[in-house]
């Protein structure tokens, strides 16, 4: 979707400044926010696709003034709201008014809950050969579609080159918008700096990009 999450290679936000001694969670509910999120992750009710939709759809003023691990915590209250996990009367008092509804699977807790951490294989069995080869020039395709896709803005119908064939995986558009499992081969595609910026881009710089197979067509 076009939405203000999708930064890359606007301008106007300054230099990123990471602090060299930043702890990974300067605040208790940050490491609350991020390990309620992980266990409901493990219960199957969404998945890491739909998460990140969750997080784009956040309004444009409240996406530009969260900090990260707010908008994970505003993503876990809308998803919980949306499927009937929690109510607008619970998240107000802040305890639970009434037996809650079962979840597709139990959730990890306690020691087993690190296993929710790791990512999982998204690996799926290719429905044709690959249609692109490495060294092929490519364009990515123009779409804008309305509900979650990979396929960065910035690069939208422009043309690269593919530098890698990273094999067949889950299409994020298909599982947010159907829900369905599909598998598309993913490439990386590499773009000449000034393809995508123009003349006043540095010279031999180059972007490289993951790019599903449905983002891309021959020039």
């Amino acid at each position: 979707m076009n939405g203000v999450h999708d930064m890359g290679g606007m301008d106007g936000f300054g230099k990123v400044a990471p602090d060299a001694h930043e702890v990974p969670f300067p605040a208790e509910w940050q490491a609350r926010s991020f390990a309620l999120n992980r266990v409901m992750g493990s219960a199957g009710e969404w998945n890491i696709d739909v998460g990140r939709y969750w997080i784009e759809t956040l309004p444009p003023a409240v996406y530009l003034s969260s900090s990260y691990y707010k908008k994970w915590f505003l993503r876990l209250e809308r998803l919980c709201l949306h499927l009937n996990l929690v109510s607008e009367r619970e998240l107000a008092s802040g305890h639970s008014s009434g037996p809650g509804r079962p979840l597709k699977r139990q959730p990890l807790s306690g020691p087993h809950a690190g296993a929710s951490v790791s990512r999982p294989n998204h690996d799926q069995p290719p429905r044709a050969p690959a249609a692109f080869a490495v060294g092929e020039k490519v364009r990515a395709r123009n779409i804008h579609p309305h509900s979650h896709t990979r396929l960065p803005r910035f690069a939208r119908g422009h043309v690269g080159v593919i530098e890698r064939i990273q094999g067949c995986h889950t299409y994020p558009d298909a599982m947010v918008e159907k829900g369905v499992k599909q598998g598309e081969w993913l490439y990386t595609v590499v773009f000449d700096g000034r393809e995508l910026w123009g003349p006043d881009a540095e010279e031999g710089a180059t972007v490289s990009i993951e790019a599903f197979e449905p983002y891309l067509e021959r020039p």
